[in-house]
Parts: structure tokens; C-alpha cells; sequence
């Protein structure tokens, strides 16, 4: 139960104590400013306290964005301000001094904004609500009362919520084909009590039915894969329109958030697969290609943005031009549209099921993410070369993180530092490049056994270990992970299709979605300012360079069928690894709540 503490002059026929409990509160009043700091000394310090000003007037969206979120420590609106355990010691000391600055007289000035100005003075982190039209004040006499209260009942709360409840950036199919109709699902699911985990698990259950239809390789399958494909991403939708609706984030669902959109996805690509067997097609490597493309694809939007997440440098003339076209209206859309975005793309994926065959649907998807691909790469190539930034250490940081680097490849890197200090800017990403396409051609170029693969890895770990030998603040260097996660992907693709047998496919397709899960929860931890992984967990995994070699070994020293179970296997152990310390990570108290607000991929 939270607590709130009413504060100031009562106001008769007021509603504020029936909106607090509304919202889940334990109304309490205090006469004085002593009086409020006693009882804020009585609530409990795992609970979440808050001081409202009794004159508040206001809707009651505008009370549950300022003192409900559970993002945020400490936050305010006007008339009222909230803490959160996290940020009781701050508004304790705040109260304490103005407490003591009042001597404890009956209240005249709004308590709650003393203490969020107190709170501001200490360099306090206290979050503002963005509140738009919603109403939100303190009125100082009955006339400007009367005018807030007019104010409020000439905005539609309920509206107000229900619009705020869908993402400001979404994609044209989300925002005219979804959206307009999810919104009120999501009401429908808050009235009802249930939560955003659950409607996500739900849109995940309905992924892997639709995927087990496809896997049935019937015309009649496809389509209902088609139809439940459609239906999952909507609840996909519901569920983040409720958590923004009913202001219910939590630590597991920025983790299944997080994670289950591309659980759906791949595991959908691999019921198409195993749909095309079923029919005598065999389209394994195109599924697979599928999935490292659109992996490789994210990895270049993280990697930018977080190269570029607190640069300081003026804006380059690239990015004005984007700019620009952003605000004409239909370039938007467009613009939107041909980065094919998670809605465009399952829309996509969908129809394609259901009407046409799954090779049809992969050489689509291939060529789209591709074109989007190869737009969006070259483009934030442009404003790099364009923009003189001054990155920051986090951002080295991150970029190293996100480069996976195995103990080989540290040691390497550790080995070579002064080597690396002598190379010119451009020679970091250049040298993954290189090395990445040394080992990803040599597996294209030789026939399965040999052991020029196993020369080609040993050269792509140097290689990897130089291009991270120096901290990664050049101007192209975010290009160093997504041309790590390409070379890995590949060589593994490669090297089972060369096995030419059955299994050797699907379980390069399982070892890469165990890999890629690994990396994507990686991206979502440096989101979250939690850090990157533990070390010991990218070091019991190999590293993107352990784990190249050790399949280019097994493909020389085994059979191709001995090269299948290995890979299964190797498969198998890294999904458990990552699994369970993803798991007690994101389920525990110190894991951030971090939601997706902005990815349209």
C-alpha cells in the first residue's frame, strides 16, 4: 500500500482524497509541517510516500503520471511530489529542512512544491510527467479554482489516456492498421486486471502456434500461420499500450519485452522451415540467412545510437536533411516504411504465408531487409563522416560490450594496444571488416574438413583483438560489432551448409539463436545502465572469436554428422548458459525496467 500525505487548507467538496485512493493510496492529513514530516517518518521505507497539496486540482491521469510510475524515484507535478524507496533519504532531508525553515506553522504555501524546490537545490533527479493538456495545479484563490475546475472538465481524461497509451513513433501499418483498435484491448485487458506480462506471454503463445501451423506445410496451415501471426503482433501492441495505460512496468516485463519479440519471430522463420521440408524444400540456409541479416541489422541500430547516445558535436548536414525531410508530412511515412519496421514486416511475412510458399516469403524478406538494411547502414554512415563527435568513455564502453570479445581475442587486444595507438581512425572498422571476411570467404571458398577454415579463424581472432585494442571512439567504429556478429553468423551458416546433411542446418539455426539471444540481452542491459554481462559468462561462452573457432575445429576434425551433433550440442549448452544467468538477472530486484519505447525494427 502507498501512502499519501495531504498537506495545506482543506477544501470542501474536493475530490483529492477519493483520486488518491483511486490510485491505490492510504490518505493521510496533516495539519502542519511537523505533522506532515511525523507521518512521513511513520510510513514504512519500503513503500512508496507522497505529499499532495489538499487545494490540488487537477485530472486524475494527471495524479497517476506524477506519483504512480514506478520508473522513478522521485517524482513530481505541480501540488503534489513522490517517492519511491529508492528516493526516500532525498524528500526525508528536504522535509527536514523545510520543516525546519517553516517552524512547523500551519500551511499557507504549497508544502509539496517547497520540498520539490528543496529537492531541485540538493541536485535531486526528480522526474516531470510530460502532462500536455491534462490540468494539474494548485489554484491560489476560488476564482482560479473555479477556472481549473472548468479547465479540467473541458479535456476528456479518458481520451487523454487512451492517446498517450500508443508509442509517438511507430510504423505506418502499427499506426493506421493496429493502433487504433489495440488501445482499446489494452483498456479492455486493464479493466480486467490483467497485466502487460501476461498479454505479452499471450502474443508469444500465439507466435508459437502460429509458427507450429506453419510447420505443418499445408495451405491451410499457412494461412491460419498468417492469420495467428497478425493476431500475435497485435497483442505484441496491447501489451505495451497497457503498460503505458495502466503505468505498470516492472523488471520481468522490460525482459520479456525485451527478448520475445525476436523469440517470436525466429522461432515463426523455423516453423516455415521445417513447413517447407514437409513439402520437399529445403529452405534451412534461406531462414537462417533470414535471421542473421535482420540480428546483424539491429546490431548496426544499437550500435549507432549508442555511439552516439551522449556525443557532443553539432549536428552534421546529413542529419539536418533527415531533419528536414521529418518534417514534411508523406516523407515520414515513406522514410518509415522502407526501413521495413516490425509491423510493415510481419504484415509482410503474413500475407506472403498465407498466399504464396515459404521460399517465396524468405527470398521477400531477404531482399526487403536487405534494401532497408543498406539505407539505414549508409545513411548513418554519412552523418559520421559527416559530424565531427566527441565520444564519450561510456560509449567506448558500450561499443566493447557489445563487441563480444572472448578471452583469445582480449588477450590479442591487450598484446597489441601500442600496435593498435599508431593505426589511423579508419583502420579499426577496416580491420574487422577484413578479418571478418577473411574467415566468412575461406569457409565459402574450401570444402568442408579442410583446415583452412581453422587458419581463417585463428586470423579473424588477431584481427578482432587489434580492432578493439583502443578504445572505440573513432568515427565509423560502432560499425566493429555488427561486422563481428556478421562474420560469426556466417562462417556458421557456411560451414553447416557445406556439411550438406540433414540437421546440420537447423542446428546452426538453433547455435545462432542462442548466440543472438546472448547479444540481445546485452543491448538491453547497456540500455538499462545495468552494464554488460559478467565477465565470466562471455568467457564461459568463447566470445565471438572462441566460438568461430570452435566451429571451424569440429568442422575439420569431425564427419559431417559428428559436425551436426557437436553443433547441436554446442547449441544446447550456450542456450542454457545464457537462459539462466538472463533469467536471475532480469527477475531480480536490481535488474532495470527498461521498455522498448522507440525500436520500430
Amino acid at each position: 500500500m502507498s501512502t499519501a500525505i495531504l498537506t495545506g487548507q482543506p477544501v470542501p467538496g474536493s475530490s483529492i482524497e477519493g483520486d488518491l485512493r483511486s490510485l491505490g493510496f492510504d490518505v493521510r492529513v496533516a495539519a502542519d509541517a511537523a505533522e506532515a514530516e511525523t507521518l512521513l517518518a511513520g510510513v514504512p521505507a519500503e513503500e512508496r510516500v507522497a505529499l499532495v497539496d489538499a487545494r490540488f486540482v487537477g485530472h486524475v491521469h494527471a495524479l497517476r503520471l506524477g506519483l504512480t510510475d514506478p520508473r522513478f524515484p522521485l517524482a513530481a507535478i505541480p501540488g503534489a511530489v513522490t517517492a519511491q524507496p529508492a528516493g526516500r533519504q532525498a524528500l526525508t532531508r528536504a522535509m527536514a529542512r523545510e520543516n525546519s525553515a517553516g517552524g512547523g506553522t500551519t500551511l499557507v504555501d504549497s508544502l509539496a512544491d517547497r520540498i520539490l524546490t528543496a529537492l531541485d537545490a540538493d541536485g535531486a533527479d526528480v522526474h516531470r510527467p510530460e502532462l500536455g493538456s491534462l490540468v494539474a495545479t494548485v489554484p491560489a484563490d476560488p476564482q482560479a479554482r473555479n477556472e481549473a475546475r472548468q479547465a479540467v472538465a473541458d479535456v476528456d481524461d479518458e481520451a487523454v489516456r487512451l492517446k498517450s497509451a500508443v508509442k509517438s513513433r511507430d510504423g505506418f501499418f502499427t499506426t493506421y492498421c493496429i493502433s487504433p483498435y489495440s488501445r482499446y484491448i489494452a483498456r479492455w485487458c486493464a479493466r480486467r486486471g490483467l497485466t502487460p506480462n501476461q498479454v505479452t506471454t499471450a502474443s508469444l503463445l500465439t507466435a508459437l502456434i502460429a509458427a507450429a501451423c506453419a510447420a505443418t506445410g499445408t495451405r491451410g496451415g499457412f494461412v491460419a500461420a498468417g492469420v495467428l501471426l497478425i493476431a500475435s503482433f497485435v497483442l505484441d501492441c496491447t501489451d505495451g499500450q497497457l503498460a503505458r495505460y495502466s503505468l505498470q512496468y516492472s523488471t520481468l516485463g522490460a525482459w520479456l519485452d525485451a527478448t520475445f519479440d525476436r523469440a517470436k519471430e525466429y522461432a515463426y522463420y523455423a516453423g516455415l522451415a521445417l513447413g517447407a521440408a514437409r513439402g520437399g524444400d529445403d529452405v534451412w540456409a534461406l531462414a537462417l540467412g533470414a535471421m542473421v541479416l535482420q540480428t546483424c541489422r539491429h546490431v548496426v541500430d544499437f550500435s549507432f545510437n549508442e555511439a552516439n547516445h551522449d556525443a557532443t558535436a553539432n549536428t552534421s548536414p546529413t542529419a539536418a536533411l533527415s531533419d528536414k525531410l521529418d518534417s514534411v508530412g508523406w516523407t515520414v511515412w515513406v522514410r518509415r516504411m522502407i526501413v521495413l519496421p516490425i509491423g510493415e514486416r510481419w504484415a509482410m511475412i503474413a500475407v506472403l504465408t498465407a498466399a504464396t510458399t515459404p521460399r517465396i516469403t524468405f527470398y521477400a524478406l531477404l531482399i526487403g531487409c536487405a534494401f532497408a538494411a543498406t539505407y539505414t547502414t549508409a545513411g548513418r554512415v554519412l552523418r559520421s563522416l559527416t559530424r565531427r563527435a566527441e565520444r564519450t568513455d561510456r560509449a567506448a564502453g558500450a561499443l566493447a560490450d557489445l563487441a563480444d570479445s572472448g578471452p583469445l581475442a582480449q588477450g590479442v587486444a591487450e598484446a597489441l594496444k601500442k600496435l593498435a595507438r599508431k593505426l589511423p581512425g579508419f583502420a579499426t572498422p577496416a580491420v574487422a571488416l577484413l578479418g571478418g571476411l577473411a574467415v566468412v570467404l575461406t569457409a565459402a571458398l574450401t570444402g568442408f574438413g579442410g583446415p583452412w577454415p581453422i587458419v581463417a579463424a585463428l586470423a579473424y581472432a588477431l584481427t578482432s583483438g587489434l580492432a578493439v585494442a583502443r578504445p572505440l571512439k573513432g568515427a565509423l567504429d560502432w560499425l566493429v560489432p555488427p561486422f563481428l556478429r556478421a562474420a560469426e553468423y556466417c562462417t556458421v551458416l557456411i560451414l553447416a551448409a557445406k556439411a550438406d546433411v540433414n540437421g546440420a542446418l537447423p542446428a546452426a539455426f538453433g547455435l545462432v539463436s542462442a548466440v543472438a539471444y546472448h547479444h540481445y540481452d546485452t543491448v538491453y542491459r547497456i540500455r538499462g545502465n545495468a552494464g554488460a554481462p559478467p565477465a565470466w559468462l562471455v568467457r564461459s561462452i568463447g566470445g565471438h572469436d572462441g566460438r568461430t573457432l570452435l566451429v571451424a575445429v569440429l568442422a575439420a576434425l569431425l564427419t559431417a554428422s559428428q559436425f551436426t551433433v557437436a553443433l547441436t550440442a554446442l547449441a544446447v549448452a550456450v542456450a542454457l548458459v545464457v537462459l539462466v544467468e538472463s533469467i536471475r538477472f532480469w527477475v531480480s530486484a536490481g535488474a532495470p525496467a527498461v521498455h522498448d519505447e522507440g525500436e520500430p525494427a
